[in-house]
C-alpha cells in the first residue's frame, strides 16, 4: 500500500464519481479505477458498492475516516518539516518516564509550547531508553530517575522526590508513617520490569542499602498497572511522592519514616549540545526550581 492509494481513495469516497475523481487527480479514469481495486485486493475487503450512484462500503466509511486522518496528519508532519528546514519553526525532543509527569514536567511542556516557533515531540521512554535516543538523536533532553555513567551523556539531579508507600485502601500500614524494615515484610509491586537497569533497581537498592531485602509478587512495566495491582492486594509499592497527585479511592499514600529514601529526578542531555534551544529548555528547568528555603 503506498500513500497515493490513500490519496486516491479519499477523492473517490468524497465526490462518489470515478471520473470526477480522476479530473481532480489529473489522471485518467482506467488508471484510478485499478489503483482502488489494488487498494481493496490487498486490503481484502469492499470499499465501494460500484452501483449508481457509487456508494461506500461500512468497511469503506470506516477506512475513509481514518485514512483521512492519517493523510491530514502526515500533511502538518511534512509542513512543519519545511518550516524547521528553512528556519521558521524549531523542533525538540522530549523524553520522559511516566512518573515525571506528575512533577515541573507540566509546566516546562507549557511555557516552552507557548514560544510559537518550537514544536515539541514527547516520547514516553524510562532512562535507559532516553540515553539511547540522546544517542541517536531522537530527542535532544531526558527527564528520567536513574543515573547512567555514559561520557556521551550529561546528568544533572533537578529534584530529590520523597518515597511514599502506595498500599490499598484500609491496608494497616496507612495509618501512619512506615519504616522500610515494616515494609520489607510485604509483598511488592515493581516497575519497571524492562529493561534493566530501571526504577525497579532503585527501589530494590534502598532496601539493599539498609540490609534489607524485599519479595517481589509482580513486575510490571508500567506505574499505571503497577498502582492498579496493588489496588487489588497483590502487593504494595514505592512511588515518587508526586505521584499522590494521581487519585485512586482505592489507594492510599503513606510517608516513610526514613528522610533518606528518595527518587531523584534527572535531567540528561548530549554532552556537547549548546544550541540555544536546550539552552532554552535548562533556562525553565531553572526557573522552575524552587528557591533555597522555601516551602
Amino acid at each position: 500500500m503506498e500513500l497515493r492509494h490513500l490519496r486516491y481513495f479519499r477523492e473517490v469516497a468524497e465526490t462518489l464519481n470515478f471520473t470526477r475523481a480522476a479530473e481532480r487527480l489529473h489522471i485518467a479514469q482506467p488508471p484510478l479505477s485499478r489503483q482502488i481495486q489494488q487498494l481493496e485486493d490487498e486490503l481484502g475487503v469492499a470499499l465501494l458498492e460500484r452501483g449508481r450512484p457509487l456508494r461506500l462500503t461500512e468497511a469503506g466509511r470506516f477506512f475513509y475516516e481514518h485514512s483521512t486522518q492519517l493523510l491530514e496528519q502526515l500533511g502538518r508532519v511534512c509542513d512543519d518539516t519545511r518550516r524547521v528546514a528553512h528556519g521558521q519553526k524549531r523542533w525538540l525532543g522530549i523524553g520522559f518516564a511516566p512518573s515525571t509527569l506528575y512533577g515541573a514536567l507540566p509546566e516546562l511542556i507549557r511555557r516552552l509550547r507557548s514560544d510559537g516557533d518550537v514544536e515539541l515531540g514527547l516520547s514516553e521512554l524510562i532512562t535507559l531508553q532516553q540515553v539511547e535516543a540522546l544517542k541517536s538523536g531522537r530527542i535532544d533532553i531526558g527527564f528520567g530517575r536513574i543515573h547512567i555513567d555514559d561520557p556521551a551523556i550529561v546528568q544533572q539531579v533537578i529534584k530529590e522526590d520523597p518515597l511514599v508507600a502506595a498500599m490499598p485502601v484500609g491496608h494497616p500500614l496507612l495509618a501512619a508513617p512506615v519504616s522500610l524494615e515494616a515494609l520489607a515484610r510485604e509483598p511488592f509491586v515493581l516497575y519497571p520490569g524492562t529493561p534493566r537497569p530501571s526504577y525497579a533497581d532503585h527501589v530494590l537498592g534502598v532496601f539493599r542499602r539498609e540490609g534489607l531485602s524485599i519479595r517481589v509478587a509482580q513486575m510490571v512495566n508500567e506505574l499505571q498497572t503497577a498502582i492498579g495491582l496493588v489496588a487489588t492486594g497483590i502487593g504494595v509499592t514505592l512511588v515518587p511522592a508526586s505521584v499522590q497527585r494521581l487519585h485512586r479511592d482505592d489507594i492510599g499514600y503513606t510517608s516513610l519514616l526514613d528522610s533518606k529514601a528518595t527518587s531523584p529526578i534527572i535531567l540528561s542531555y548530549r554532552a556537547g549540545d549548546d544550541s540555544s534551544l536546550l539552552r532554552r529548555c535548562l533556562n525553565v528547568v531553572d526557573e522552575l526550581q524552587p528557591s533555597p528555603g522555601a516551602q
